[in-house]
């Protein structure tokens, strides 16, 4: 019998359900997973070294299921975008991960170019919930032009397109360029525009 994958709304809930839960964390011993603070995504066994990367990770969860808007989206959540995006109250990607590090208290920047200079760049053997992960779609153009929250070392959570919805993919692109791990001190300063 062939099975049909829950729909998007059902599996966010079931990670986050998952990461949060002290019998999932106790059931797969996380409390020996040190220095960092362990959360449980899907039935994996994650350590986040970063409270603000848990944080940022399931904000951007919670938006599973909000429309794309190019433009649209930035700290205080989903808004109306510009251009395409016009109309649409959403968020673009660079909107979604801002919102999704502000909750976590940290300020990024509003553009994938600012938030690829937001923090440290991080090995993809490295990556923990909340990195921030990015993609360079266009060669001829300097820097990234897509960016998503890291679930885990294999999945991210993004505003992909014009039609779609935030959601939950594969991690690993062909188009992938790098990871940052947005840092307190490095997002803050001159407002989250660094060079």
């Amino acid at each position: 019998m062939k099975r049909t994958p829950p729909p998007p709304t059902v599996l966010a809930l079931t990670i986050l359900g998952a990461m949060y839960s002290a019998p999932a964390l106790a059931a797969h011993r996380c409390g020996a997973h040190s220095p960092g603070h362990c959360r449980m995504v899907g039935e994996t066994a994650v350590t986040a070294r970063s409270p603000a990367g848990a944080i940022a990770v399931r904000a951007a969860i919670e938006m599973i299921g909000v429309p794309y808007s190019w433009g649209g989206g930035g700290v205080h959540g989903p808004g109306y975008g510009v251009g395409r995006g016009a109309g649409i109250r959403g968020f673009d990607c660079s909107g979604l991960t801002e919102y999704a590090w502000a909750r976590a208290g940290v300020r990024i920047g509003t553009t994938t170019s600012e938030q690829w200079r937001s923090g440290v760049r991080v090995a993809r053997e490295d990556v923990q919930p909340g990195d921030l992960v990015f993609y360079d779609s266009d060669r001829s153009s300097s820097g990234p032009e897509h960016v998503a929250v890291a679930v885990d070392a294999t999945r991210m959570v993004h505003a992909p397109y014009t039609g779609a919805l935030v959601r939950i993919d594969p991690l690993d692109r062909r188009t992938f360029l790098g990871i940052v791990r947005p840092s307190e001190s490095a997002a803050n300063v001159a407002g989250g525009k660094r060079a």
